[in-house]
Protein backbone atom coordinates (compact mmCIF):
# COMPACT_ATOMS: atom_id res chain seq x y z
CA UNK A 1 0.00 0.00 0.00
CA UNK A 2 1.39 3.71 -1.09
CA UNK A 3 2.48 5.63 1.88
CA UNK A 4 2.19 9.13 1.50
CA UNK A 5 2.80 12.85 2.73
CA UNK A 6 0.26 15.18 2.27
CA UNK A 7 2.43 18.72 2.63
CA UNK A 8 1.75 22.43 2.43
CA UNK A 9 -2.17 22.12 3.08
CA UNK A 10 -4.59 23.58 5.58
CA UNK A 11 -6.39 21.63 8.46
CA UNK A 12 -9.33 21.91 10.49
CA UNK A 13 -7.28 20.29 13.98
CA UNK A 14 -7.85 20.65 17.67
CA UNK A 15 -11.09 22.90 16.34
CA UNK A 16 -8.39 25.56 14.54
CA UNK A 17 -8.40 25.71 11.10
CA UNK A 18 -4.29 26.16 11.12
CA UNK A 19 -1.26 24.97 8.29
CA UNK A 20 -0.19 20.81 8.90
CA UNK A 21 0.89 17.97 7.23
CA UNK A 22 -0.56 14.60 6.92
CA UNK A 23 1.44 11.52 7.00
CA UNK A 24 -0.33 8.46 6.05
CA UNK A 25 1.02 4.76 6.52
CA UNK A 26 -1.20 1.49 5.62
CA UNK A 27 -4.05 3.24 4.66
CA UNK A 28 -4.47 4.69 8.05
CA UNK A 29 -3.70 8.61 9.19
CA UNK A 30 -0.37 8.33 11.03
CA UNK A 31 0.28 11.64 12.02
CA UNK A 32 -0.95 15.23 11.50
CA UNK A 33 1.56 17.86 12.68
CA UNK A 34 2.77 21.50 10.94
CA UNK A 35 5.94 19.76 10.14
CA UNK A 36 7.00 16.30 9.26
CA UNK A 37 10.20 15.95 8.48
CA UNK A 38 10.84 11.95 9.21
CA UNK A 39 8.82 10.32 6.80
CA UNK A 40 10.00 8.62 3.61
CA UNK A 41 6.75 8.70 2.06
CA UNK A 42 6.27 6.89 -1.52
CA UNK A 43 4.08 9.47 -2.74
CA UNK A 44 4.54 13.37 -1.99
CA UNK A 45 1.31 15.33 -2.67
CA UNK A 46 2.00 19.25 -2.63
CA UNK A 47 -1.84 20.60 -1.96
CA UNK A 48 -0.64 24.51 -2.71
CA UNK A 49 -2.11 25.79 0.43
CA UNK A 50 -5.95 24.21 -0.25
CA UNK A 51 -7.44 22.36 2.70
CA UNK A 52 -7.50 19.04 4.00
CA UNK A 53 -10.67 17.48 5.56
CA UNK A 54 -12.41 14.16 6.02
CA UNK A 55 -14.46 12.45 2.91
CA UNK A 56 -18.08 12.93 3.18
CA UNK A 57 -20.26 10.07 4.60
CA UNK A 58 -23.34 9.55 3.06
CA UNK A 59 -25.68 7.32 5.20
CA UNK A 60 -28.74 7.94 2.16
CA UNK A 61 -28.46 6.86 -1.07
CA UNK A 62 -30.48 4.49 -3.01
CA UNK A 63 -27.72 2.74 -5.95
CA UNK A 64 -30.36 1.05 -7.66
CA UNK A 65 -28.60 -2.21 -8.09
CA UNK A 66 -30.00 -4.77 -8.46
CA UNK A 67 -33.38 -4.29 -10.36
CA UNK A 68 -32.65 -0.75 -11.70
CA UNK A 69 -29.82 -0.64 -13.45
CA UNK A 70 -30.72 1.72 -15.78
CA UNK A 71 -31.00 4.32 -13.86
CA UNK A 72 -27.80 3.36 -11.24
CA UNK A 73 -26.03 0.61 -10.68
CA UNK A 74 -22.93 0.36 -7.89
CA UNK A 75 -19.89 1.05 -9.95
CA UNK A 76 -21.29 4.58 -10.90
CA UNK A 77 -23.23 5.37 -7.77
CA UNK A 78 -20.01 4.98 -6.21
CA UNK A 79 -17.52 6.86 -8.80
CA UNK A 80 -20.14 9.70 -8.30
CA UNK A 81 -19.63 9.57 -4.58
CA UNK A 82 -15.80 9.64 -5.35
CA UNK A 83 -15.84 12.44 -7.76
CA UNK A 84 -17.86 14.77 -5.61
CA UNK A 85 -15.81 14.27 -2.01
CA UNK A 86 -17.88 11.47 -0.80
CA UNK A 87 -15.75 8.12 0.68
CA UNK A 88 -18.50 5.86 2.42
CA UNK A 89 -21.99 5.32 1.80
CA UNK A 90 -24.57 3.61 3.39
CA UNK A 91 -27.08 2.42 0.67
CA UNK A 92 -30.72 1.82 1.18
CA UNK A 93 -33.16 -0.98 0.78
CA UNK A 94 -36.16 -0.07 -1.60
CA UNK A 95 -34.13 -1.89 -4.72
CA UNK A 96 -35.84 -5.24 -6.52
CA UNK A 97 -35.95 -7.50 -4.83
CA UNK A 98 -35.29 -4.64 -1.95
CA UNK A 99 -33.60 -5.71 0.74
CA UNK A 100 -35.29 -7.81 3.44
CA UNK A 101 -34.18 -11.20 4.22
CA UNK A 102 -31.18 -13.25 3.26
CA UNK A 103 -30.88 -14.23 -0.18
CA UNK A 104 -31.50 -10.30 -1.60
CA UNK A 105 -28.70 -9.07 0.97
CA UNK A 106 -26.51 -11.59 -0.27
CA UNK A 107 -27.11 -10.50 -3.55
CA UNK A 108 -26.52 -6.95 -2.98
CA UNK A 109 -23.53 -7.45 -1.08
CA UNK A 110 -22.24 -9.67 -3.91
CA UNK A 111 -22.89 -6.88 -6.77
CA UNK A 112 -21.75 -3.83 -4.56
CA UNK A 113 -18.05 -5.76 -3.67
CA UNK A 114 -17.36 -6.43 -7.20
CA UNK A 115 -18.56 -2.66 -8.27
CA UNK A 116 -17.86 -0.11 -5.51
CA UNK A 117 -15.14 1.76 -5.48
CA UNK A 118 -15.29 3.13 -1.77
CA UNK A 119 -16.38 1.66 1.46
CA UNK A 120 -20.05 1.01 2.02
CA UNK A 121 -22.98 -0.15 4.30
CA UNK A 122 -25.97 -1.94 3.62
CA UNK A 123 -29.39 -1.05 5.17
CA UNK A 124 -32.34 -3.91 5.82
CA UNK A 125 -35.56 -3.19 5.01
CA UNK A 126 -38.33 -3.13 7.23
CA UNK A 127 -41.91 -4.42 5.97
CA UNK A 128 -44.05 -7.25 6.55
CA UNK A 129 -40.30 -8.98 7.24
CA UNK A 130 -40.37 -9.08 10.85
CA UNK A 131 -38.92 -12.39 11.87
CA UNK A 132 -35.81 -11.26 9.28
CA UNK A 133 -35.04 -8.60 11.06
CA UNK A 134 -32.44 -10.20 13.96
CA UNK A 135 -31.08 -12.30 10.95
CA UNK A 136 -30.19 -9.05 8.84
CA UNK A 137 -28.72 -7.97 11.71
CA UNK A 138 -26.47 -10.59 12.54
CA UNK A 139 -25.64 -10.69 8.22
CA UNK A 140 -24.12 -7.05 8.84
CA UNK A 141 -26.71 -4.59 8.26
CA UNK A 142 -25.92 -0.73 8.80
CA UNK A 143 -29.22 0.09 10.33
CA UNK A 144 -32.83 -0.64 9.35
CA UNK A 145 -34.75 1.73 6.94
CA UNK A 146 -35.59 3.53 5.61
CA UNK A 147 -38.89 2.45 7.32
CA UNK A 148 -41.65 4.48 5.72
CA UNK A 149 -44.49 5.84 7.19
CA UNK A 150 -46.11 6.62 3.86
CA UNK A 151 -45.95 5.41 0.43
CA UNK A 152 -42.80 5.91 -1.07
CA UNK A 153 -41.39 5.04 -4.11
CA UNK A 154 -40.78 0.97 -4.07
CA UNK A 155 -43.70 0.43 -1.85
CA UNK A 156 -42.38 -0.24 1.27
CA UNK A 157 -44.56 1.86 3.39
CA UNK A 158 -46.00 -0.15 6.82
CA UNK A 159 -48.93 0.20 9.10
CA UNK A 160 -49.15 1.45 12.69
CA UNK A 161 -49.26 -2.00 14.00
CA UNK A 162 -45.99 -2.83 12.02
CA UNK A 163 -44.24 0.23 12.64
CA UNK A 164 -44.46 -0.06 16.66
CA UNK A 165 -43.39 -4.19 16.89
CA UNK A 166 -40.47 -3.32 14.07
CA UNK A 167 -39.13 -0.62 16.52
CA UNK A 168 -39.86 -3.03 19.44
CA UNK A 169 -37.57 -5.49 17.68
CA UNK A 170 -34.85 -3.25 16.55
CA UNK A 171 -34.51 -1.81 20.12
CA UNK A 172 -33.68 -5.64 21.25
CA UNK A 173 -30.95 -5.80 18.77
CA UNK A 174 -29.44 -2.46 19.75
CA UNK A 175 -29.63 -1.42 16.58
CA UNK A 176 -30.79 2.00 14.53
CA UNK A 177 -33.83 2.77 13.39
CA UNK A 178 -33.91 4.78 10.18
CA UNK A 179 -37.14 6.63 9.53
CA UNK A 180 -39.00 8.01 6.50
CA UNK A 181 -41.43 10.52 8.32
CA UNK A 182 -44.59 11.24 6.54
CA UNK A 183 -48.31 10.68 7.41
CA UNK A 184 -50.20 8.07 4.75
CA UNK A 185 -53.92 9.33 6.34
CA UNK A 186 -52.80 13.17 5.80
CA UNK A 187 -51.09 12.77 2.52
CA UNK A 188 -54.07 10.30 0.78
CA UNK A 189 -56.89 13.22 2.47
CA UNK A 190 -54.36 15.71 0.36
CA UNK A 191 -54.29 13.60 -2.52
CA UNK A 192 -58.00 13.25 -2.55
CA UNK A 193 -58.57 17.38 -2.16
CA UNK A 194 -56.11 18.04 -5.14
CA UNK A 195 -57.11 15.20 -7.33
CA UNK A 196 -58.12 17.36 -10.36
CA UNK A 197 -54.83 19.67 -9.58
CA UNK A 198 -51.48 18.75 -11.72
CA UNK A 199 -49.43 21.56 -11.47
CA UNK A 200 -46.19 20.64 -9.87
CA UNK A 201 -46.28 22.70 -6.90
CA UNK A 202 -49.38 20.47 -5.74
CA UNK A 203 -46.95 17.65 -4.55
CA UNK A 204 -45.54 20.04 -1.80
CA UNK A 205 -49.01 20.91 -0.91
CA UNK A 206 -50.31 16.89 -1.00
CA UNK A 207 -47.21 16.31 1.35
CA UNK A 208 -47.57 19.31 3.36
CA UNK A 209 -45.39 20.62 6.40
CA UNK A 210 -48.22 18.96 8.60
CA UNK A 211 -47.49 15.22 6.69
CA UNK A 212 -44.60 15.19 7.94
CA UNK A 213 -45.07 17.16 11.40
CA UNK A 214 -47.66 14.06 12.54
CA UNK A 215 -45.86 11.07 11.56
CA UNK A 216 -42.71 12.64 13.53
CA UNK A 217 -45.06 13.46 16.61
CA UNK A 218 -46.35 9.57 16.03
CA UNK A 219 -42.42 7.89 15.59
CA UNK A 220 -41.47 10.11 18.63
CA UNK A 221 -44.35 8.55 20.88
CA UNK A 222 -43.16 5.34 19.49
CA UNK A 223 -39.79 5.59 20.25
CA UNK A 224 -40.47 6.68 23.92
CA UNK A 225 -42.29 3.41 24.43
CA UNK A 226 -40.10 0.94 22.43
CA UNK A 227 -36.92 2.81 23.92
CA UNK A 228 -35.27 2.56 20.58
CA UNK A 229 -32.15 4.14 18.79
CA UNK A 230 -33.91 6.19 15.78
CA UNK A 231 -33.19 8.69 13.02
CA UNK A 232 -35.31 11.06 11.09
CA UNK A 233 -34.26 10.78 7.67
CA UNK A 234 -34.68 13.89 5.02
CA UNK A 235 -35.93 16.05 7.09
CA UNK A 236 -37.67 19.40 6.10
CA UNK A 237 -40.07 21.33 8.01
CA UNK A 238 -40.03 23.77 11.11
CA UNK A 239 -42.85 21.87 12.67
CA UNK A 240 -41.06 18.14 12.51
CA UNK A 241 -37.78 20.43 13.53
CA UNK A 242 -39.23 21.84 16.41
CA UNK A 243 -40.75 18.36 17.88
CA UNK A 244 -36.98 16.62 17.40
CA UNK A 245 -35.39 19.78 19.23
CA UNK A 246 -37.87 19.53 21.78
CA UNK A 247 -37.02 15.45 22.32
CA UNK A 248 -33.50 16.86 23.22
CA UNK A 249 -34.42 19.40 25.06
CA UNK A 250 -36.25 17.33 27.63
CA UNK A 251 -33.63 14.37 27.21
CA UNK A 252 -30.74 16.73 28.79
CA UNK A 253 -33.31 18.08 31.51
CA UNK A 254 -33.64 14.37 32.42
CA UNK A 255 -29.88 13.78 31.90
CA UNK A 256 -30.36 10.46 29.70
CA UNK A 257 -28.70 11.00 25.78
CA UNK A 258 -31.94 11.64 23.40
CA UNK A 259 -32.52 8.33 21.24
CA UNK A 260 -33.05 10.82 18.63
CA UNK A 261 -31.08 11.61 15.31
CA UNK A 262 -32.05 13.81 12.54
CA UNK A 263 -30.34 14.09 8.99
CA UNK A 264 -31.75 16.74 5.85
CA UNK A 265 -30.77 16.65 2.32
CA UNK A 266 -29.30 19.08 0.27
CA UNK A 267 -32.37 19.70 -1.95
CA UNK A 268 -33.90 20.55 1.04
CA UNK A 269 -31.33 23.37 2.09
CA UNK A 270 -30.70 24.90 -1.83
CA UNK A 271 -33.87 24.61 -3.34
CA UNK A 272 -37.22 25.19 -2.60
CA UNK A 273 -40.94 25.92 -4.14
CA UNK A 274 -39.69 28.63 -6.11
CA UNK A 275 -38.42 26.21 -7.71
CA UNK A 276 -40.89 23.86 -9.04
CA UNK A 277 -41.47 26.64 -11.91
CA UNK A 278 -37.77 25.75 -13.18
CA UNK A 279 -37.98 22.31 -12.21
CA UNK A 280 -41.21 20.96 -13.28
CA UNK A 281 -41.73 17.12 -12.37
CA UNK A 282 -37.60 16.92 -12.14
CA UNK A 283 -37.93 18.40 -8.70
CA UNK A 284 -40.25 15.56 -7.62
CA UNK A 285 -39.21 14.17 -4.53
CA UNK A 286 -40.15 12.85 -0.81
CA UNK A 287 -40.84 14.74 1.45
CA UNK A 288 -41.37 17.89 -1.22
CA UNK A 289 -39.66 20.67 -1.69
CA UNK A 290 -40.84 23.68 0.86
CA UNK A 291 -40.92 27.37 1.03
CA UNK A 292 -38.11 29.70 1.97
CA UNK A 293 -39.50 29.83 5.67
CA UNK A 294 -38.49 25.83 5.83
CA UNK A 295 -35.37 25.94 4.17
CA UNK A 296 -33.99 28.77 6.26
CA UNK A 297 -35.22 26.88 9.52
CA UNK A 298 -33.17 23.78 8.20
CA UNK A 299 -29.79 25.85 7.63
CA UNK A 300 -30.01 27.65 11.62
CA UNK A 301 -30.93 23.47 12.84
CA UNK A 302 -27.93 22.54 11.49
CA UNK A 303 -25.93 25.28 13.45
CA UNK A 304 -27.87 24.75 16.48
CA UNK A 305 -26.94 21.43 16.56
CA UNK A 306 -31.03 19.94 15.85
CA UNK A 307 -29.70 18.37 12.68
CA UNK A 308 -26.78 15.92 13.21
CA UNK A 309 -26.28 14.56 9.43
CA UNK A 310 -26.34 15.74 5.91
CA UNK A 311 -27.23 13.01 3.57
CA UNK A 312 -28.23 13.43 -0.02
CA UNK A 313 -30.90 11.00 -0.51
CA UNK A 314 -29.47 10.15 -3.90
CA UNK A 315 -32.21 8.93 -6.01
CA UNK A 316 -31.66 8.78 -9.42
CA UNK A 317 -34.13 8.71 -12.36
CA UNK A 318 -33.42 9.00 -15.97
CA UNK A 319 -34.65 12.31 -17.71
CA UNK A 320 -37.28 10.11 -19.65
CA UNK A 321 -38.69 8.76 -16.21
CA UNK A 322 -39.49 11.90 -14.91
CA UNK A 323 -40.74 13.84 -18.28
CA UNK A 324 -43.91 13.21 -17.11
CA UNK A 325 -47.30 14.39 -14.59
CA UNK A 326 -46.37 15.08 -11.28
CA UNK A 327 -48.60 12.31 -10.46
CA UNK A 328 -46.78 9.74 -12.61
CA UNK A 329 -43.59 10.86 -12.35
CA UNK A 330 -41.07 8.88 -9.80
CA UNK A 331 -39.93 11.10 -6.61
CA UNK A 332 -36.40 11.04 -6.00
CA UNK A 333 -32.84 13.15 -7.93
CA UNK A 334 -29.47 12.79 -7.58
CA UNK A 335 -27.12 14.11 -5.61
CA UNK A 336 -24.50 12.09 -3.92
CA UNK A 337 -21.75 13.83 -6.20
CA UNK A 338 -23.11 17.70 -5.56
CA UNK A 339 -23.21 17.13 -1.35
CA UNK A 340 -19.87 17.95 -0.17
CA UNK A 341 -19.70 20.73 -3.22
CA UNK A 342 -22.81 22.21 -2.19
CA UNK A 343 -22.07 22.10 2.19
CA UNK A 344 -18.48 23.39 1.03
CA UNK A 345 -20.32 26.36 -0.71
CA UNK A 346 -22.72 27.29 2.61
CA UNK A 347 -18.80 27.37 4.25
CA UNK A 348 -17.73 29.78 1.96
CA UNK A 349 -20.78 31.63 2.14
CA UNK A 350 -21.01 31.76 5.94
CA UNK A 351 -23.91 30.29 6.28
CA UNK A 352 -22.34 27.66 8.52
CA UNK A 353 -18.37 27.18 10.02
CA UNK A 354 -16.13 24.79 8.62
CA UNK A 355 -15.88 22.64 11.96
CA UNK A 356 -19.80 22.26 11.87
CA UNK A 357 -19.69 21.12 8.29
CA UNK A 358 -17.10 18.50 9.26
CA UNK A 359 -19.63 17.32 11.53
CA UNK A 360 -22.46 17.07 9.78
CA UNK A 361 -20.70 15.24 6.70
CA UNK A 362 -18.54 13.26 8.43
CA UNK A 363 -17.99 12.93 12.34
CA UNK A 364 -21.68 12.56 13.20
CA UNK A 365 -22.72 10.21 10.62
CA UNK A 366 -19.72 8.10 11.54
CA UNK A 367 -21.07 7.92 15.53
CA UNK A 368 -24.51 7.34 14.72
CA UNK A 369 -24.18 4.60 12.78
CA UNK A 370 -20.97 2.87 14.43
CA UNK A 371 -18.74 3.50 11.94
CA UNK A 372 -16.42 5.09 14.16
CA UNK A 373 -15.55 2.55 16.90
CA UNK A 374 -16.25 -0.64 14.75
CA UNK A 375 -14.81 0.78 11.40
CA UNK A 376 -12.55 3.94 12.17
CA UNK A 377 -14.35 6.06 9.95
CA UNK A 378 -15.23 9.67 10.24
CA UNK A 379 -12.55 10.68 12.87
CA UNK A 380 -9.84 13.33 11.47
CA UNK A 381 -7.17 11.93 13.80
CA UNK A 382 -4.47 9.40 14.06
CA UNK A 383 -5.08 5.79 13.51
CA UNK A 384 -8.17 6.55 11.62
CA UNK A 385 -8.59 5.77 8.06
CA UNK A 386 -7.19 8.37 5.36
CA UNK A 387 -9.75 9.11 4.10
CA UNK A 388 -9.64 12.75 2.89
CA UNK A 389 -10.57 15.23 0.26
CA UNK A 390 -8.16 18.47 -0.78
CA UNK A 391 -10.43 21.61 -1.73
CA UNK A 392 -9.22 24.56 -3.35
CA UNK A 393 -12.05 26.62 -0.98
CA UNK A 394 -11.12 29.83 -3.42
CA UNK A 395 -12.11 27.66 -6.53
CA UNK A 396 -16.10 27.71 -6.83
CA UNK A 397 -17.63 26.37 -10.35
CA UNK A 398 -20.86 26.07 -11.50
CA UNK A 399 -22.59 22.54 -11.10
CA UNK A 400 -22.53 21.07 -14.72
CA UNK A 401 -25.01 17.60 -15.76
CA UNK A 402 -22.79 16.79 -17.93
CA UNK A 403 -19.45 16.84 -15.59
CA UNK A 404 -21.43 14.33 -13.17
CA UNK A 405 -20.64 10.72 -13.15
CA UNK A 406 -24.02 9.18 -12.22
CA UNK A 407 -26.00 7.71 -14.85
CA UNK A 408 -29.23 10.31 -14.06
CA UNK A 409 -27.60 12.79 -16.53
CA UNK A 410 -29.31 15.99 -15.10
CA UNK A 411 -29.02 17.48 -11.68
CA UNK A 412 -31.55 19.82 -9.77
CA UNK A 413 -28.61 21.74 -8.88
CA UNK A 414 -27.23 22.28 -12.82
CA UNK A 415 -25.61 25.84 -12.89
CA UNK A 416 -25.38 26.39 -9.13
CA UNK A 417 -21.95 27.50 -7.34
CA UNK A 418 -19.91 25.05 -5.56
CA UNK A 419 -16.61 23.62 -5.07
CA UNK A 420 -15.72 20.00 -6.06
CA UNK A 421 -12.60 18.25 -4.43
CA UNK A 422 -9.21 18.29 -6.34
CA UNK A 423 -8.39 15.01 -5.00
CA UNK A 424 -10.60 12.43 -3.40
CA UNK A 425 -8.26 9.62 -0.61
CA UNK A 426 -9.92 6.55 0.19
CA UNK A 427 -8.00 4.33 2.53
CA UNK A 428 -4.64 5.93 1.92
CA UNK A 429 -5.27 5.56 -1.94
CA UNK A 430 -5.88 8.41 -4.70
CA UNK A 431 -9.14 7.89 -6.00
CA UNK A 432 -9.95 11.01 -7.76
CA UNK A 433 -7.59 14.01 -8.76
CA UNK A 434 -9.87 15.49 -11.66
CA UNK A 435 -10.10 11.62 -13.16
CA UNK A 436 -11.66 8.65 -11.30
CA UNK A 437 -8.13 6.38 -10.84
CA UNK A 438 -9.76 3.67 -8.89
CA UNK A 439 -10.46 0.13 -10.04
CA UNK A 440 -14.18 -1.55 -9.65
CA UNK A 441 -15.05 -3.91 -6.28
CA UNK A 442 -12.10 -1.80 -4.40
CA UNK A 443 -14.15 -0.28 -1.68
CA UNK A 444 -14.64 -2.60 1.43
CA UNK A 445 -17.94 -3.47 3.39
CA UNK A 446 -18.25 -2.11 6.81
CA UNK A 447 -20.35 -4.80 8.46
CA UNK A 448 -23.06 -3.32 10.96
CA UNK A 449 -22.32 -4.05 14.92
CA UNK A 450 -24.59 -7.04 15.35
CA UNK A 451 -22.71 -9.26 12.27
CA UNK A 452 -21.76 -12.32 13.23
CA UNK A 453 -18.22 -12.88 12.01
CA UNK A 454 -18.73 -16.74 10.82
CA UNK A 455 -21.78 -15.45 8.51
Amino acid sequence: MTDILITNTKVFYNNILQPGEIQINDGKIQRIAKNITSADPDLLIDAKGALTIPGGIDVHVHFREPGMIKKEDWYTGSCSAAAGGTTTVVEHPNTIPPTIDKSSFKEKLKLANRKSIIDFGINGGVTKNLESLSLLWELGVTSFGEIFMAESTGGLNIDEKDFSEALGIIKELDAVACIHAEDENIRLENEKLLKHDLSPNSHSRIRSNLCEGIAVQNALETIAEKGTRSHFCHISTLDALGLIRKEAYVAQNEGRESKVTCETAPHHLFLSTRDWDRLGTFGKMNPPLRDRRNVKALMNAINDGTVNAIASDHAPHSEFDKDLDIRSAPSGVPGVETLMPLMLMAVKKNLLPIGRMIEVTSRNPARIFGLDTKHSKGVFAEGYDADLIIVDTHTATPIKADKLHSKAGWTPFENMDAIFPKMTISKGEVIWDGELIAEKGRGSFLEGCGCLEDE
